[in-house]
């Protein structure tokens, strides 16, 4: 691996730096200023550029812009004492992968340049990656492959097509595709979404209007049908079309003609229909909000796209597909999921579906701090809303219920947990004392058993529990938790190693 390069004036900063990541066993190159760095960006290039800003001649955005003209996929963390918007906001724009503060915690920044790394790791193994070629519609799942296998059938075909699927699915997606791979493929591809447009405006949008026939049509009007002659007409979310435009709809898949509004002369159209709902049409037909004998005429062949929930195997493939594609189209890097963030999105349920997802994946790109999206990245209505597991400690598939042995909870875990079962509005005052009275039976038990190191042993479970539980509740944020438990961030890390909690952090 490539070393690490420490830009800083300061040489203690540098000697920190060097030392903490030489236990890591990650190799480190030091400069003192900007321009010396430069001067050796001839000859070789660092896994991971570490700078500060502000430094005797050019300073760390200079040395920032400079670096990514040339190598814009390095990773590079900008360090300062002077924590100002300004500095933070020139960071980011010129392409920072974080933005990290004076004074700063040595694990802290550690864990942050081996992050990094991953990322400078990664970039590598995908330098040969590329979207050209990228299909039409994504998806691996085998409910997707029904899809895609009913659409090669279709291809060959002028039948009407009914799609079925939830908002947000991709139901326009697939009409195209099914246009694209069709005999009218050279011909146009005309949507309308009949739900957006108001009832008495959509009838002029499908079938047009002659001069004169209402206030304000100053001039003849071609309609969708017409724009659609030779090609594919998708009419989307058809279920919520008024009865009496059904009836004339129904006219014109029955003989290919229809009259424009206020028009006397019949017009032909050669045109495919292919229709889109996420309501259930035949509980429209019982209630008599949709025609029998139209929805027959449209359903002719159904095409159920399943919601994202149920082809959650494909959500890693469609998240790093959007964020490639939001990147492209804000003109910036693109970033890149951890696994545990990808975990998280796939246990998400997306009531919204494959949009959802899109939109997510576009804020991220702004939003997200680094260039590698993270569990702690994601919005937080996300996390709010996702299963419980999604809410595991940074870096980890899901959070351990604590670091002891099974068989040896804390009393005080058990007793809050019988506490809870029987009342869920116990005072906190009952449920100190269930805690204590828990505590006191298993010390009266194990002194019973003639147990050495009593005292040791629960307090070491005690810590575990504590400091895993609000690891937990900060995501792994361990400054964090540290102030929630009232204790010294340098206080948490080295209880973790004494603890053995590593891993579960």
């Amino acid at each position: 691996m490539k070393p690490i390069w420490i830009v800083d004036d300061d040489r203690s900063i540098r000697w920190v730096l060097e030392k903490a990541l030489a236990r890591e066993n990650l190799p480190s190159r030091s400069f003192g200023t900007a321009r010396e760095a430069l001067d050796a960006l001839g000859d070789d290039v660092p896994q991971v550029l570490v700078t500060d800003i502000r430094m005797p001649g050019a300073g760390g955005i200079e040395l920032l812009q400079a670096v990514k003209r040339r190598f814009p996929a390095l990773p590079v963390i900008v360090m300062t004492a002077y924590s100002d918007l300004e500095s933070a906001v020139s960071a980011f724009q010129g392409g920072a992968f974080e933005y990290l503060p004076k004074p700063f915690d040595v694990d802290t920044a550690t864990e942050l340049i081996r992050r990094a790394v991953e990322e400078s790791l990664r970039e590598e193994a995908s330098a040969d990656e590329t979207l050209v070629g990228t299909p039409e519609i994504l998806g691996q799942a085998p409910a997707m492959q029904e899809v895609f296998r009913a659409i090669g059938r279709l291809s060959q075909s002028q039948v009407t097509v009914m799609i079925t699927g939830e908002s947000g699915s991709g139901k326009e997606l697939v009409a195209r595709a099914l246009h694209r791979h069709s005999a009218r493929a050279s011909g146009p591809f005309v949507a309308i979404n009949t739900a957006a447009i108001p009832r008495d405006l959509l009838e002029s949008e499908l079938f047009g209007h002659e001069r004169g026939a209402f206030t304000g049509a100053q001039s003849m009007r071609r309609g969708r049908f017409e724009q659609a002659d030779g090609g594919t007409l998708f009419l989307d979310e058809i279920g919520d079309m008024p009865a009496e435009l059904q009836t004339r709809l129904l006219r014109v898949l029955s003989d290919g003609s229809f009259y424009r509004v206020g028009g006397h002369s019949p017009v032909h159209a050669n045109v495919r229909v292919i229709a889109a709902t996420h309501q259930p049409l035949e509980e429209r037909v019982k209630q008599g909000l949709f025609r029998e004998d139209l929805f027959h005429r449209l359903n002719v062949i159904r095409l159920r796209l399943p919601p994202l929930r149920e082809r959650a195997e494909d959500i890693p493939l469609l998240a790093r597909h959007f964020l490639a594609r939001s990147a492209r189209d804000l003109g910036v890097e693109p970033k890149r999921f951890t696994p545990a963030a990808l975990a998280a999105l796939s246990r998400f349920p997306f009531p919204g579906n494959v949009r959802q997802l899109e939109n997510i994946c576009h804020w991220l790109t702004v939003m997200a701090p680094a260039q590698t999206v993270d569990v702690q990245d994601l919005p937080p209505e996300l996390l709010e809303k996702a299963p419980r597991e999604s809410h595991a400690a940074v870096g980890s598939e899901a959070a351990p219920e604590a670091a002891v042995p099974a068989g040896e909870r804390l009393p005080a875990v058990q007793g809050s947990a019988e506490a809870a079962a029987r009342s869920g509005g116990v005072a906190v005052a009952e449920r100190a004392s269930l805690w204590l009275s828990g505590l006191q039976s298993d010390v009266e038990q194990r002194l019973q058993r003639g147990e050495p190191d009593i005292m040791q042993t629960l307090t070491r479970q005690f810590e575990s529990t504590l400091i895993t539980t609000a690891l937990r509740a900060t995501r792994g944020r361990r400054i964090e938790a540290a102030l929630k438990l009232g204790i010294g961030r340098n206080t948490i890390t080295r209880k973790i190693q004494d603890l053995g909690l590593e891993e579960d952090d």
